[in-house]
């Protein structure tokens, strides 16, 4: 049995508490906080509390410490799951995922890079060309998607503001040979605007700072962050990221993924581009809108491969067919600075997904003959958005909750059922456990007909012009007896929702308020076609391609584009039921505090992330049950040596009968129950046990054969 954790750390599982309650569980967290044990298990669970230090636990000699163990042998560790869901992959062929959740800053990132890591240090072990290669490319791509996807926000330095979903192949050795990545509603209005405290995207800083002057002076920009509207506001904010050094470990990166030159070029330009697009000026002479700094208009046309008076005419002036004729329709200033950030979005959003076809074209699995090389596994690996609270909560916060209410169900769904349907095939009595299923809060928002997204959706393909008020009272008027909905025309005397302004809904980790001002706009997400053919009528190849339905006339664009809110809606659908194929593993992230510090336990943030990760529920789920099952035949194929009953072969009846044998032999029935086709051991204690005997006996058989070998020449 190798090293186990000793108690004056805590109990390294919360199953093994004395009693389920909230304030052991705390106590059991914080002290395992306090003693710089950041990892507990529940059963297979790993709960992870962000250190807010280094922590010298992830090198080579801790990977060999993990390597090829069970679960149960070591102190909890991100590695352990890693390897079980490696393990599992390898020895059932069976799809494995590991899902990553927690709030804002809770370390989500980070362990999924431990976990790539882990996996690619223990694979390959013939050092073969083609997967060092795939792995190398699963490595880098982390720092080229924080570059464009993640942000500095109040909460945390290194802030995802994009979903990640990466699957990784395994071929029948178990060797990574592919994979592929899918990103989720990236935050793209942090663009061209951020909260007070917060930064853009890493990726503008990093061009400033990075960048040689010859670059930048090719680029037409300054050093400085602050000449630029968009970032300008993060532009003297203090951010633990070297901007600089990290420009340089991007291009690296890029150039291992195999971007080539020009494309990497072509990346920065972009970039350029929507820097000075946030500096137009639009004022209007007469009626007539006009751009002051035209020069502007020049370099942007310059970076994008285009002419200045098309540029200046897709900013001015948008297409319309009506009836038979087309015309130009001109822009109120209004409409030209909304079309304008509507562009720079677009464009900052088309460059991420681009970025992230090209990694998928270089790692995914190519003409793989599963004839020659046997099934090809998958373990996936979610990295997602936790739950986000904030002053003001619009369109992307209501999404990602969603998405965190998807999740949690799906949680709920595969522990809860897996436990149970498994005691009931099995004919073993299940303690009833009640535990809050949030499928009526999912359903709230995307029943259809019914729920929030096709509320919103309605109001945004009315022709008239519909404003956020009217979808609020849309809202109103239809779930007004809902449950978990409220606004201040459902509740007159709730001072802390705004008439017209404001909608809650009760969350499963509590409640939110959403502001609906820009729901419909970012709903619509309205980019006119004239940009459409501006970028695909550019004379740069990469950008042409970014943009393959600028090919259409303005009399061919008549199909309405599925809104934000469904495109999201049927992702998320789409990744649960990826996931529920999947066996599952969990990671759940906490936050120790806010104030990112490595001392300090706020009883009261972690309880209430403990409570809406839904953890207490987790241990009553496990305690009900036993810490370990097994079906007979495999039982037995382990362990038939250490009695003498089942060595090497045994006459009974059946395996049961045999395994029963085996069991009593050692006096362990007392702990253990035996179901129809496997057999559950209640503590993890008897298994180490097991396991002890195992290893002796496996001595003495190995010394055995040795003599016989021996005595035969």
């Amino acid at each position: 049995m190798a090293e186990q954790e000793s108690l004056e750390f805590g109990k390294a599982d919360f199953v093994l508490m004395d009693s389920v309650t909230m304030s052991e569980f705390m106590a059991n967290l914080r002290l395992r906080f306090e003693k710089g044990r950041i990892y507990t298990f529940i059963g297979e669970v790993v709960v992870s509390m962000n250190p807010y230090k280094n922590l010298n636990i992830y090198g080579r000699d801790m990977i060999e410490q993990y390597r090829g163990r069970e679960l149960y042998e070591r102190p909890p560790h991100l590695f352990a799951i890693a390897d079980a869901a490696y393990k599992a992959m390898k020895r059932r062929s069976k799809d494995t995922c590991i899902v990553i959740s927690g709030e804002s800053g809770a370390g989500k990132t980070e362990a999924s890079k431990y976990i790539m890591h882990y996996i690619a240090a223990i694979t390959n072990p013939g050092q073969r060309a083609e997967v060092e290669r795939v792995k190398n490319i699963l490595l880098k791509s982390n720092c080229v998607l924080e570059a464009f996807g993640n942000a500095k926000t109040n909460r945390n330095d290194n802030s995802s503001r994009f979903g990640k979903y990466m699957d990784i192949n395994f071929d029948f050795k178990g060797d990574p040979i592919g994979g592929h990545i899918n990103n989720y509603l990236l935050e793209k209005s942090r663009v061209i605007v951020q909260q007070p405290g917060e930064r853009s995207f890493h990726s503008f800083y990093q061009l400033l700072q990075g960048g040689s002057d010859q670059m930048l002076r090719s680029l037409h920009l300054q050093k400085e962050a602050a000449a630029y509207s968009y970032i300008c506001p993060g532009a003297q904010i203090k951010c633990s990221i070297n901007d600089g050094a990290e420009f340089k470990a991007v291009a690296d990166a890029m150039k291992v993924i195999g971007f080539k030159q020009e494309e990497i070029q072509t990346v920065y330009r972009i970039l350029a581009a929507i820097l000075h697009l946030g500096n137009l000026k639009f004022s209007v002479d007469g009626d007539t809108p006009v751009i002051e700094n035209g020069k502007v208009v020049s370099i942007i046309a310059d970076l994008l491969s285009t002419k200045a008076e098309l540029v200046e005419k897709a900013l001015l002036f948008r297409t319309v067919a009506t009836g038979r004729d087309v015309i130009d329709k001109q822009h109120t200033e209004q409409e030209a600075t909304y079309g304008r950030d509507a562009f720079a979005k677009a464009i900052y959003e088309r460059l991420f997904c681009w970025i992230v076809t090209h990694i998928n074209d270089v790692i995914e699995v190519k003409n793989y003959d599963t004839t020659i090389h046997g099934k090809n596994t998958v373990i996936g690996v979610l990295d997602i958005y936790g739950f986000e609270i904030f002053d003001n909560n619009s369109f992307e916060q209501f999404c990602i909750n969603y998405c965190n209410e998807k999740l949690q169900q799906l949680f709920i769904q595969l522990v809860l059922k897996q436990e149970q349907e498994e005691y009931q095939r099995e004919g073993i009595p299940w303690k009833h456990i009640d535990y809050f299923n949030n499928q009526v809060i999912v359903d709230l928002v995307e029943q259809q007909h019914k729920g929030i997204i096709a509320i919103l959706d309605d109001a945004c393909m009315n022709v008239g012009k519909v404003t956020d008020e009217m979808f609020l009272a849309a809202l109103n008027n239809k779930l007004g007896k809902h449950a978990h909905f409220s606004s201040r025309k459902l509740c007159a005397t709730d001072k802390t929702l705004e008439f017209d302004r404001d909608f809650r809904i009760k969350h499963y980790a509590g409640d939110v308020i959403y502001s609906v001002t820009g729901f419909i706009d970012k709903n619509k997400d309205t980019l006119f076609q004239d940009f459409k053919r501006l970028m695909y009528n550019s004379s740069n190849p990469v950008l042409k391609m970014m943009w393959p339905e600028g090919k259409l006339s303005i009399t061919e664009v008549t199909k309405r584009p599925l809104t934000a809110a469904t495109l999201f809606k049927n992702s998320m659908i789409a990744l649960v039921d990826n996931l529920a194929l999947k066996e599952p593993y969990y990671v759940r992230c906490i936050k120790p505090n806010d104030k990112k510090s490595p001392q300090l336990f706020d009883e009261e943030r972690c309880r209430h992330q403990v409570e809406y990760l839904g953890l207490l529920e987790n241990v009553r789920v496990r305690r009900a049950g036993f810490a370990f099952r097994q079906t007979y035949p495999k039982f037995l194929q382990r362990y038939k040596m250490i009695s003498e009953f089942t060595w090497p072969n045994h006459d009974l009846s059946s395996d049961q009968e045999a395994v029963k044998k085996l069991i009593e032999g050692h006096g362990f029935q007392d702990d253990v129950a035996y179901g129809r086709t496997k057999i559950f051991i209640r503590t993890p204690r008897t298994l180490f046990t097991l396991e002890e005997l195992h290893a002796k006996m496996l001595v003495r058989i190995v010394l055995f054969l040795q003599k016989m070998s021996l005595l035969l020449h």
